[in-house]
């Protein structure tokens, strides 16, 4: 029976040894995944591996270009060893270099000899072996990686094969890092446009209260985000009376908000006319069927103070029904007709109320009454009637009542309330 010879010795050795490296590279790789992996800003995630594998693979230089689809370029966008360029150098996709070599064909190039390699581009005198190699993500090019060496053949197989694997990681880190600066860019452009929108909203809202003798009147609106659709006005009108809006766009934020800026401008030019409160509701509804989206609308109570009679003439555009507290009772007021502002064509119809001493009078929005509290309960009607008929009730008073009650659950709507005091 045949037996086989032994191993040699020095050849066990070395297979070993060859092992213990193939170990050691493939740990060195997963440990430089995972720390290119957990960096998502863009510029602090490049320059790290291309300091990192300059300094563990002796390289006189090593470069990252990101690929510039639409320009069909590449872009230097870190550099560490190189004298003679500097971020945002550019060089053309298939024309320029070893770079632009591999970007055109998304493989590999080896340069064991650069004096040789006729798309080598020469760059540091000492560079003497150069390797590019595309970063890929599903066989879309991210970018090329280069890494130059001062030694002829610096890079042997086992090498390029561990660049190779680390640049597959590489490609997807940056395509992450890129994704996460555009969101972050657009989130942060977002805000702004927010921030400008809401400074330009409330500058269309009341500066201060109108001065009406016999009578107190103040505001307040509190959007739920950056921008609402709630929105309130006091407009001065002929013979010292007062026009008095509050008004809810369908619908939230910056689409709101626009709708809310159209309607003011429509509702004031209208309202200096001088028409009554239901002819206004009328006209700007036939406006607004006109020329608002289909689906949008606006609720809105309209209403004129006449300080001299000390009446108050309204009408009711859908809107939740104003309350009134006088020295008798608390009740809310009705109208006989007034769909919402936008939907279709029809009439308004008008309620004249007296305002006697000591009597108060709020308009308010759905942000009130259907604030809810973490057990689901609405504020409701009830709650403001009861805060309403109390002592020192003001617009504060009824936001920080609602406040209060949802208990730390936040204000899910615009709130928005005009109070009148005799």
């Amino acid at each position: 029976m045949a037996t086989s010879a032994p191993i040699p010795r020095s050849d066990y050795l070395a297979a070993r040894d060859l092992q213990f490296e193939q170990v050691e590279e493939l740990l060195k790789l997963q440990k430089a995944a995972q720390k290119i992996t957990s960096i998502l800003d863009l510029d602090q995630l490049i320059d790290k591996v291309v300091h990192e594998i300059a300094a563990s693979f002796g390289c006189v230089e090593a470069n990252i270009y990101l690929h510039d689809e639409p320009r069909a370029e590449l872009i230097l966008a870190g550099v560490c060893g190189c004298t003679s360029h500097e971020k945002g150098q550019t060089l053309k996709v298939g024309k320029d270099g070893m770079v632009g070599y591999v970007a055109a064909t998304g493989k590999m190039r080896y340069a064991p000899d650069v004096r040789r390699d006729p798309y080598y581009i020469a760059c540091e005198e000492s560079t003497l072996s150069e390797v590019a190699i595309p970063l890929l993500v599903d066989d879309r090019l991210v970018g090329v990686f280069t890494a130059s060496h001062p030694e002829l053949n610096a890079f042997p197989p086992g090498q390029l094969r561990l660049l190779q694997a680390l640049c597959s990681h590489v490609a997807v880190a940056v395509q992450n890092a890129r994704l996460f600066q555009r969101e972050r860019q657009e989130r942060e452009r977002m805000s702004r446009e927010a921030h400008e929108a809401r400074i330009i909203q409330q500058a269309l809202l009341p500066k201060s209260s109108p001065y009406v003798p016999g009578f107190a009147i103040s505001g307040l609106s509190i959007p739920a985000g950056a921008v609402g659709g709630d929105w309130y006005d006091f407009i001065p009108l002929s013979n010292g009376k007062w026009g008095l809006v509050l008004a809810d766009v369908s619908g939230k934020g910056t689409a709101a908000a626009l709708l809310m800026s159209a309607t003011r401008g429509m509702l004031r030019s209208l309202a200096e006319a001088g028409c009554g409160p239901g002819e206004v509701l009328a006209r700007l509804n036939n406006l607004m069927v006109e020329d608002f989206p289909s689906g949008r609308f606006v609720t809105m109570v309209y209403a004129v103070l006449d300080p001299a009679s000390r009446t108050l003439t309204f009408a009711n555009a859908g809107h939740l029904r104003p309350l009134l507290v006088n020295e008798h009772s608390a009740h809310f007021l009705d109208t006989d007709r007034g769909m919402p502002l936008g939907l279709a064509a029809g009439g308004f119809s008008e309620v004249e109320v007296p305002l006697s001493a000591g009597s108060r009078l709020v308009f308010y929005s759905d942000g009130i009454t259907e604030a809810a509290n973490p057990a689901d309960e609405e504020y409701g009607a009830g709650r403001l009637e009861q805060h309403l008929s109390g002592t020192g009730c003001s617009p504060e008073s009824i936001l920080q009542d609602v406040r209060t009650f949802v208990n730390g659950a936040g204000l899910q709507d615009d709130a928005t309330v005009i109070f009148i005091e005799a």
